[in-house]
């Protein structure tokens, strides 16, 4: 199980580091060209994994391919871990993110409103980095807390896109663990499982609905299949992520 402290202190590894790239100005940002690598490889650019200490076993990734395209497999069992890329983006400027996800299966006992089934056949992270001037006073204390612990690359925040079991479409919740991360259900039992799915969501409107402030610049981005806490097993797929000026 991922206690609380340890979830914010993932979340503060795909923090902005010093020197992490920003991007120039274009119509869109690919920041997973998961596509363009080969087969087999066992590294992707740009792109590293994130472990949990007190959690053994490792979500395995790998890059496979499927419909002819490469895309990065997933396969979990009882196991937890992420990939993560670091990247400085402007939520204002490209508030649209495109992304293309499978899964062979759901989780069972997933369940968005309990610690015991904090797991997911997929998920993606969009963490934010802190800007005093966009957090209202009440996270601004909250914040300052978690920096004492965790450093001043602590990010303000994070959405947490999710392949759930059984709640509605569109639910916004606050992760069990911490209110650091709100997540949305985007997928759920419903969805069709064996079949690519192509999925487009506003980052800025979701991010002031999750957190009724204007969203800060983006600080990173993480893909994540975990099953650790309900002991189940899960294959995921993922296809190439890009951010939109629209």
């Amino acid at each position: 199980m991922l206690p609380h402290k340890r979830l914010i202190l993932a979340l503060a590894l795909l923090a902005l580091q010093a020197g992490a790239p920003h991007v120039r100005a274009q119509d869109e940002i690919k920041v997973g060209q998961f596509s363009l690598a080969q087969e087999g490889d066992t590294s992707m650019p740009d792109w590293e994994p994130l472990y949990f200490k007190k959690i053994p076993a490792h979500t395995a990734y790998s890059l496979v391919k499927s419909q002819d395209t490469v895309v990065v497999q997933a396969a979990s069992n009882s196991a937890a871990s992420g990939l993560t890329r670091k990247i400085t983006i402007d939520p204002q400027q490209y508030p649209v993110i495109e992304w293309r996800w499978k899964v062979d299966n759901v989780i069972q006992k997933s369940d968005v409103r309990r610690k015991s089934g904090d797991d997911y056949a997929a998920r993606i992270y969009i963490t934010f980095a802190y800007d005093a001037d966009k957090i209202g006073l009440g996270r601004k204390i909250k914040y300052k807390t978690a920096q004492l612990l965790f450093g001043n690359d602590t990010p303000a925040g994070a959405l947490s896109y999710i392949w759930e079991n059984k709640t509605t479409k569109d639910t916004l919740v606050d992760n069990p663990y911490t209110d650091f991360v709100k997540m949305i259900v985007v997928e759920n039992s419903a969805s069709p499982v064996g079949e690519w799915v192509t999925k487009q969501r506003n980052i800025y409107e979701d991010y002031r609905r999750a957190f009724g402030e204007e969203p800060p610049m983006i600080s990173g981005i993480a893909i994540m299949t975990d099953t650790d806490n309900t002991g189940e097993s899960a294959i995921a797929y993922y296809g190439d992520i890009v951010f939109k000026s629209r």
